[in-house]
């Protein structure tokens, strides 16, 4: 199953509703902790789920059980913290939360793309949750792909 992940940071709308619809995404997960803020430009919650229906054909899904802590998040974004502690740190919250057997594949299937706000997926957790569902759910094999 092809999953894909993609930030907002840096992007225009244009580019970001393109490179959705150019993957035939139909759902897209957002695993960002907060959805509400002004910051988050045209991917608000309420203007993404209009924007996704009407432009790309999707659904929106807010997973929080996909986000990091607000302390996890801020020790490294606002307090300069390294990026091998935030990911130790954050593998072992998914391992605490138990999301592999919380979580249906399914959710997955549709194509689905996870939304963070992170432009490049090196130093985004979207990329740590599919890594860690690969490694646990054998029997649903994921590809990854980075749009």
């Amino acid at each position: 199953m092809q999953v894909y992940t993609l930030g907002f940071t840096q992007r225009t709308a244009e580019d970001f509703f393109g490179a959705l619809r150019q993957a035939g995404v139909r759902r897209l997960l957002d695993v960002r902790l907060g959805n509400v803020s002004q910051l988050s430009a045209f991917t608000k919650r309420d203007d993404l789920t209009f924007f996704l229906r009407e432009l790309c054909g999707a659904e929106y899904v807010h997973e929080p059980l996909l986000a990091p802590t607000r302390d996890m998040r801020d020790a490294f974004k606002r307090d300069g913290g390294s990026w091998a502690e935030y990911e130790r740190s954050f593998l072992d919250l998914l391992e605490q939360r138990m999301v592999e057997e919380r979580l249906d594949p399914e959710l997955f299937a549709g194509p689905t793309a996870l939304l963070c706000s992170e432009r490049q997926p090196s130093h985004c957790h979207r990329r740590l949750v599919l890594e860690y569902l690969q490694q646990r759910w054998k029997a649903v094999p994921l590809e990854i792909v980075h749009l």
